[in-house]
């Protein structure tokens, strides 16, 4: 499959067989409707690219980032948004069917959902491996 998000950015070190691309901010996220939502607005950002060719880029050179299709896009927002949405609702209704207030109710559901991310966090090279960038000269 080919690439399906591309992003243009400058290659900012070469470190072996990973090339680090700076990712330049989108001209287009002015116009978009979802922009007051989106995680992107207004973030620069870093991304690591593995490649055997590693060599054949230089510092300074433009190049295109692209995130593979097959590579864990649904199951992003599966991890992301939809387990932690389950977690915060299983906890929030259990402990107000177990008899607890509703402050500790919300409170114990808030530890819930923070100790869902502390394990993703601890587990982010997990996730790394499942994600898969390509670089491709502009």
């Amino acid at each position: 499959m080919g690439p399906s998000i591309q992003h243009r950015g400058i290659v900012e070190r070469i470190e072996a067989d990973v090339v680090v691309v700076r990712v330049e901010k989108q001209s287009a996220c002015s116009s978009c409707f979802a922009q007051g939502v989106c995680g992107e607005k207004g973030v620069e950002r870093v991304i690591e690219v593995t490649t055997p060719y590693a060599a054949s880029y230089t510092v300074g050179e433009r190049v295109i980032v692209a995130l593979l299709k097959n590579s864990m896009g649904y199951s992003s927002i599966l991890w992301g948004y939809l387990i932690p949405l389950v977690v915060l609702l299983v906890v929030l209704i259990g402990a107000h069917l177990a008899g607890i207030g509703d402050g500790p109710a919300a409170l114990s559901s808030l530890v819930a959902i923070a100790i869902y991310y502390i394990v993703l966090y601890v587990k982010r090279h997990y996730f790394e491996k499942k994600i898969q960038f390509t670089i491709i000269k502009e």
